[in-house]
């Protein structure tokens, strides 16, 4: 297995998961042309994709799911809240509603979807499995759960947000609301956040993390590091998706 992200931070969110058989996108948040490109960088195009699976509505993650799919005939699988939160009827589009708590496959993938608690409409991250390699994306969620720990425990790579840092996000730009909905119990998860997850987890078997949606005017690399550094059982297991380049491939092995 391998993974990608095509961009990751509040201007638009997307990832890639290839197994031998089997290439799934999650979220779009960028328009068509801006996809394409970004999916040509990686080496590939829209026609590779079997499946776009959502993690919720919000437009750093939609903007370009519905487009995307309908013009290249791509299958789109989300939660019933999700679709039903869009109020509106899409034409030429292949919806699959999943139920948040059943896994499901897509190829030689096996798809666990995780409800997570976020400021959305029955929201969901996902835990990937295929010949034996486990693979989790966990963003956009206000804190973690007991359940959400035990999904993620003992993957090969994982995708984590580390959005804000506190001291950043209390002495910053935002209005007082956008930094009470950021900080939240149902908005994203500091790096000190971060770093208590990391702990509560089974690291046997991970080889590396990246990391994702941080935010540009709350949070730096450098206080990433420091915040989770003594939180890692491996050693130098860092990588980062920046918004406008993503990541390269990154490979997974057992």
């Amino acid at each position: 297995m391998r993974f990608a992200s095509l961009g990751s931070g509040s201007k638009g969110n997307s990832t890639l998961i290839e197994t031998q058989d089997t290439c799934v996108m999650v979220d779009c948040g960028f328009g068509i042309r801006d996809v394409c490109r970004r999916l040509l960088a990686l080496g590939k195009t829209p026609e590779d994709l079997s499946a776009i699976l959502v993690t919720h509505e919000h437009s750093d993650h939609w903007k370009g799911v519905v487009p995307l799919a309908r013009k290249f005939s791509i299958p789109i699988f989300l939660t019933a809240g999700c679709l039903k939160s869009r109020d509106r009827v899409y034409e030429g589009v292949n919806f699959n509603i999943i139920d948040s708590h059943i896994p499901f496959a897509i190829g030689d993938l096996q798809v666990t979807p995780v409800p997570v608690p976020h400021d959305a409409r029955e929201p969901v991250q996902y835990v990937f499995d295929a010949h034996g390699i486990k693979f989790g994306i966990l963003t956009d969620i206000g804190h973690s759960t007991p359940f959400v720990e035990g999904q993620y425990s003992n993957c090969h790579g994982l995708l984590l947000e580390a959005n804000y840092d506190q001291d950043m996000l209390d002495s910053g730009p935002y209005p007082s609301f956008l930094k009470e909905r950021v900080g939240g119990k149902f908005g994203h998860l500091s790096n000190d956040q971060l770093s208590a997850f990391l702990l509560k987890i089974d690291q046997g078997n991970l080889k590396v993390i990246l990391i994702g949606h941080i935010s540009e005017k709350n949070n730096h690399i450098d206080k990433v590091k420091l915040a989770i550094a003594d939180s890692l059982l491996a050693r130098d297991p860092l990588e980062y998706a920046s918004q406008e380049a993503g990541s390269p491939w990154i490979e997974l092995n057992g």
